[in-house]
């Protein structure tokens, strides 16, 4: 079993910044693939940043040149930096983590951090 501990979420000004973070605990043999999604009310969850173990990130267009995914293999950890917030990055943000074990991948999911942009 892998456990995801998310933190860094808060309310914050337009145009303000938040650095998401979120690290991984249990029995795996590596981790694959770290992300982060988001979800806002009555919305679908979206991607917004995925980052492989050999570094290679993916954006998605509204975060694109604002946010940036980083990760520390050693520490088991992700981060999102978001800076220039607006209003519509508003949402329930959840790290995604895909481990590797001896005999399969499997998916994990944080239980979601609340990220609010607002005067």
């Amino acid at each position: 079993q892998v456990q995801l501990v998310e933190s860094g979420g808060g309310l914050v000004q337009p145009g303000g910044s938040l650095r998401l973070s979120c690290a991984a605990s249990g029995s795996f043999l590596s981790i694959n693939t770290m992300g982060w999604y988001r979800q806002a009310p009555g919305k679908q969850r979206e991607m917004v940043a995925r980052i492989i173990s050999a570094g290679s990130t993916n954006y998605a267009d509204s975060g694109q040149g604002r946010f940036t995914i980083s990760r520390d293999n050693a520490k088991n950890t992700v981060w999102l930096q978001m800076n220039s917030l607006r209003s519509e990055d508003t949402a329930v943000y959840y790290c995604n983590v895909v481990v590797i074990d001896y005999i399969s991948r499997r998916e994990y999911w944080g239980q979601g951090t609340q990220v609010a942009v607002s005067s």
